[in-house]
């Protein structure tokens, strides 16, 4: 069993759920766990568990370096290096998260579907928001990754996932892969590695 929270009060609650009916202890991805992947942030409590086993996934997958994107709440892009090192990222606002926030500050906006604009110039409103809204995370996403690639002194490889991630892909420039299941995926690794099994399996 695996727990990976960003929710203090829920992880407790998970642990204790995996102990008392699963009759084995839950491995809590975060900051102390055997990860294999050092951690060269200001404060390694911060990262989320999502953020770790992503990262942890794709370098094992992929190497380094690499730029892992995950289209969720948030848009997070998570930095490794060539040696295996986690070394930051970015957080900028989901595509979702933005359209709620256009949506409930704009009078004048309203929810539209999440769909790929049939151009970037947007013929009407819902085509508008919704250039801005997809096209521009793909464009967020390139430059990013540009700015990324300049400070690593190297062109890494780009892994998407999230739950948005199969609308963004195909627009993006900069993106060379999908994997849908990574953060479980890195999951299972980091528990495989905790309880001492190996779990180590590179494509490229």
């Amino acid at each position: 069993v695996v727990v990976a929270s960003v929710v203090p009060e829920l992880t407790v609650a998970y642990q204790a759920l995996a102990d008392r009916y699963l009759d084995r202890p839950a491995v809590s991805v975060g900051p102390g766990v055997r990860t294999g992947m050092p951690l060269l942030v200001d404060n390694p409590q911060e990262i989320g568990a999502d953020r770790i086993a992503n990262v942890v996934a794709a370098f094992d997958i992929y190497g380094g370096p690499c730029v892992v994107v995950d289209f969720g709440t948030a848009t997070t892009l998570d930095v490794v290096s060539a040696d295996g090192e986690f070394l930051g990222g970015v957080i900028a606002p989901g595509i979702a998260t933005a359209l709620d926030a256009l949506s409930q500050r704009a009078a004048r906006l309203m929810r539209v579907e999440l769909a790929t604009p049939p151009a970037a110039i947007g013929r009407n409103t819902v085509e508008s928001m919704q250039s801005g809204l997809v096209l521009g995370a793909a464009a967020m996403v390139d430059g990013m990754v540009d700015r990324l690639a300049a400070e690593l002194g190297a062109q890494p490889v780009v892994v998407a996932t999230g739950g948005l991630a199969p609308l963004v892909t195909p627009q993006s420039m900069r993106i060379e892969e999908h994997e849908p299941m990574l953060t479980l995926e890195g999951l299972r690794r980091v528990h495989a590695r905790t309880m001492g099994a190996p779990s180590r399996s590179r494509r490229r």
